[in-house]
């Protein structure tokens, strides 16, 4: 029970991931969140082990509602820091490494282990991380039953083509984000072109909607619980067959930053990537979508 760190060797490179393991856990199969951190953030800081971390919440999430979550490392990037290889085919600051590759290794290796319920795993990231899950939902849609992105969105130049089926995703980007901007674009403050571009928020959900045959429901406005911390929250939800395939949460005035209510980030923070919403809790939120994603969406429900 409890966080554990451990290092496998993929490609030839040792590598680390560590797994958090739920009171509850006994024979019975547990479904699996993978937890995926933004570009530059490691291991310990996405565990909030030393700063604030709205992600190290899905520990207390996982004990009370019974799934395993882990948190890979990606490899270093251009800026020496760790980053995953996420699609952006015209981002030259990632990793080169088979990230795919890597995340199916830590699951197989963690399955073997626990038992694991494989209609139930999912993944969720920030940023960088954020584009990583949208490219297990492109290239393993048969492995993960679905997705969420935060501060991110589909490659306008990808280099892992178009998604071959649809896919529960969920998107929780802010309007006023300045390093993934809401309405597409050169990532990145200021912007830099070898950061890559991405698609808009609007498109990036379009997208994976019309693969669906979708269609946008009426938006739910979230009560503004912390008027102070410049931004509103609402969700819009895209269904077909009385499932939601997409659901989107447009942050009004969020910056590049995951809301919490609990998890705050500090001023200095928030002078650099904008303001954090503090009206929802993002890794509740996540969850809930993803406990109703699976099984009946999930690659066991097709």
């Amino acid at each position: 029970m409890g966080l554990h760190i451990f290092t496998l060797e993929h490609d030839g490179q040792e590598r680390r991931y560590a797994l958090y393991v739920p009171a509850q856990a006994g024979e019975a199969p547990l479904p699996l969140v993978f937890s995926l951190h933004g570009g530059g953030v490691v291991l310990e800081d996405q565990l909030g082990t030393r700063y604030k971390s709205p992600f190290k919440l899905w520990m207390e999430l996982a004990d009370r509602e019974g799934f395993y979550v882990v948190y890979p490392e990606g490899l270093p990037g251009a800026y020496g820091k760790p980053t995953w290889n996420d699609c952006r085919a015209d981002c030259t600051v990632s990793s080169s490494a088979d990230d795919v590759g890597f995340l199916l290794q830590i699951l197989e290796e963690v399955a073997a282990e626990h038992p694991t319920d494989r209609r139930r795993v999912y993944a969720s990231g920030m940023s960088n991380g954020g584009f990583m899950a949208l490219r297990l939902a492109v290239e393993a849609p048969d492995t993960f039953a679905a997705v969420a992105a935060i501060g991110a969105a589909m490659p306008a130049v990808s280099g892992c083509g178009a998604p071959r089926r649809p896919l529960p995703v969920l998107f929780m980007n802010g309007t006023a984000d300045r390093y993934m901007p809401y309405g597409g674009g050169t990532l990145s403050n200021p912007p830099k072109a070898n950061h890559g571009t991405a698609m808009s928020t609007p498109d990036s959900v379009a997208l994976w909607a019309d693969l669906a045959g979708a269609r946008a429901e009426a938006p739910v406005h979230y009560p503004d619980l912390d008027p102070d911390d410049g931004g509103t929250v609402t969700r819009r939800d895209h269904t077909a067959g009385g499932r939601v395939w997409v659901r989107l949460y447009t942050v009004g005035g969020g910056g590049h930053a995951a809301p919490s209510l609990r998890e705050r980030y500090s001023a200095l923070f928030e002078r650099y990537f904008g303001h954090q919403n503090h009206d929802i809790e993002a890794v509740e939120e996540i969850w809930r979508f993803f406990r109703a994603a699976a099984p009946a969406q999930g690659p066991a429900g097709r």
